[in-house]
């Protein structure tokens, strides 16, 4: 167990591929940007890999103070043994307070490896973190400036708070899109530390021949206009409603998790818990009864427009705008509508 130290840092895993720096460490940078001044602590990214050297510019843009740099041959392509050993030997050495992830599929794979290294507690896919107090109602200790880890439980039916008062450092995984992305500001420059890497292939336990990524089909996050259809479309040939209606408006498609597994749309257009999570300007909701963890992705949109039959449908308690009515009659109105005045 790494010694608790209350003026640690606040950490963020700065995780790249080839060179370029993934959309949710510097969402992450955001948050850990304002969990280190609540606390009055650096901000610091850590960042692993090959021929990175340029990022750290990048990374003091998006609210970094320091940039721990460990450069190596060895760590590109991304291996977990690797990357943990190198972490988990900055924490023995930096003691952060708090060390965040991307819920992404590395981060899903670093964070537990270096979590039971440094017998450290990690609450997975955290959808909001604020720093707060806790007081143990059996012996009245009050722990002051703890990080409350919040996020959906129970299948997403209720917002549970989790806490680590007794085993630092304070560890996270954060999903996707639930923090805004910050505005670079080139004013800002980041303290590079460069740490010394001694890796050999013995060290390795793997060696990877080639690498494919398959990039995604859609980019929810970005997408100012948004038009999700439910399993309230009822086949995948009705789908085709939710592609024209988003077309006609210079918008994305999307879909629930429901309407995926019906094989109604590709799962990259899934938006929800288990899914991207969106901040458009417009959302429209079509056949969607808005169930909790629907909602968690799409909530925080700026305008909701919701399409169901159902009057009680769930999607209508958040809806700016309530359309109650048939799909199969309202979404071609609203196409011929718009290509109208096109």
């Amino acid at each position: 167990m790494i010694e608790v130290n209350k003026q640690g840092e606040v950490w963020v895993f700065a995780e790249q591929h080839d060179g370029a720096l993934e959309d949710t460490s510097l969402e992450l940078l955001s948050k850990g940007r304002q969990l280190a001044d609540r606390l009055n602590v650096p901000l610091a990214a850590i960042l692993l890999g090959n021929s990175v050297a340029d990022l750290p510019v990048r990374l003091g843009h998006y609210g970094a103070d320091k940039v721990y740099l460990a450069e190596h041959p060895l760590l590109h392509p991304y291996q977990a043994s690797s990357y943990a050993r190198i972490f988990n030997d900055l924490i023995h050495k930096y003691k952060p307070q708090i060390v965040l992830y991307g819920a992404t599929p590395v981060g899903r794979d670093l964070a537990p490896r270096i979590a039971s290294a440094v017998k450290a507690g990690l609450t997975a896919d955290c959808t909001d973190l604020q720093i707060g107090r806790h007081e143990i109602p059996k012996t009245g200790e009050v722990y002051d400036n703890l990080l409350l880890q919040i996020r959906p439980a129970f299948g997403g039916n209720i917002i549970a708070t989790i806490i680590n008062y007794d085993r630092w450092p304070q560890m996270a995984t954060v999903r996707e899109g639930v923090m805004p992305m910050p505005e670079p500001d080139p004013r800002r420059k980041a303290q590079v530390i460069r740490e010394k890497v001694s890796l050999t292939p013995a060290d390795l336990m793997l060696e990877i021949l080639s690498e494919h990524r398959q990039p995604k089909k859609v980019n929810l996050k970005t997408s100012r206009i948004i038009v999700a259809g439910g399993a309230g479309l009822g086949s995948k040939e009705n789908f085709k409603m939710i592609w024209e209606l988003a077309h006609c408006l210079g918008g994305a498609p999307a879909a629930t998790r429901a309407a995926v597994d019906l094989g109604f749309i590709d799962r990259d257009h899934q938006v929800g818990q288990t899914g991207t999570t969106v901040r458009p300007v417009l959302y429209i909701a079509v056949g969607i009864s808005g169930a909790i963890q629907h909602q968690a992705g799409m909530a925080a949109s700026q305008k909701i427009i919701a399409i169901n039959n159902d009057p009680e449908a769930p999607i209508f308690q958040i809806a700016h705008y309530k359309i109650i009515g048939d799909l199969n009659q309202v979404v071609p109105m609203m196409i011929k509508a718009i290509r109208e005045k096109v």
